[in-house]
């Protein structure tokens, strides 16, 4: 798919992979919906700088876990560029908890962390879904995590969450097949604001990746965007980790 002059929505847009992939699609022609839940700075920011390089981007309010604010998110950004052909899943949250301290891993964190993680994405591509249908094209990139694929992350609910993200991938590139494809770009530990406070921990994992290097969210959005543009993939789960899971 040639993004230029298409329409994309990304979500969680405003900050770290979010906004590194927001302004690589406007740089490519697409005209971006940058949807936020609560860092409205943050993606205003993201907006103007698309604005000031000459692109077309909004920011737009929603909570991806109510399903009703999606939809009406959806109708906005058609209302203002035309119906969606691009979808980048990348609005997810998690908890700090020790993976063996079960007792923290409490019913509403889990709650909370599916209904952002893993329903939101599924209502998202739900959403777009017969606007890409009557264009007859379209794609979604789920951001997913490699706590997804090794079982170990920032918490035992998040691992699961985003293992989740990886087979809901699967199931919506059958479900939304031939038209839609579907994809799941799985970063590792990428120099995003989650690394707040912890830097050192980063810095040290980093001496035991093969390629010796934290990836950015830069490195990030360029493999989405390579898996957008890829007419012939669909249900593939792309690892961008620097070898962590070598």
């Amino acid at each position: 798919m040639d993004l230029k002059n298409k329409v994309a929505l990304v979500t969680g847009g405003g900050t770290g992979i979010g906004r590194a992939v927001s302004l690589l699609l406007a740089e490519r022609g697409a005209a971006v919906a940058v949807n936020y839940s609560r860092s409205e700075v943050e993606a205003e920011e993201t907006v103007r700088l698309i604005e000031s390089a000459g692109g077309r981007a909004i920011a737009i309010q929603a909570d991806v876990s109510n399903d009703g604010a999606v939809r009406e998110m959806v109708g906005a950004v058609a209302k203002q560029f035309g119906e969606i052909d691009v979808l980048v899943n990348n609005a997810s949250i998690t908890r700090h908890i020790p993976l063996d301290d079960l007792e923290a891993a409490t019913e509403e964190l889990w709650d909370e962390l599916y209904a952002v993680n893993v329903k939101g994405m599924f209502f998202c591509a739900r959403a777009v879904a017969p606007g890409m249908k009557r264009k007859k094209q379209g794609a979604v990139v789920n951001v997913g995590s490699i706590a997804g694929l090794t079982g170990s992350g920032s918490s035992l609910p998040y691992a699961v969450s985003k293992a989740a993200v990886h087979g809901l991938t699967k199931s919506l590139a059958r479900a939304l097949a031939p038209h839609i494809r579907v994809s799941s770009v799985v970063p590792g530990a990428v120099a995003t604001r989650w690394w707040e406070g912890r830097e050192d921990t980063m810095n040290r994992l980093s001496t035991n990746l093969l390629l010796q290097r934290i990836s950015t969210p830069e490195d990030i959005a360029h493999m989405i965007c390579a898996v957008l543009e890829q007419d012939s993939m669909t249900g593939q789960i792309v690892t961008v980790d620097g070898g962590q899971t070598l």
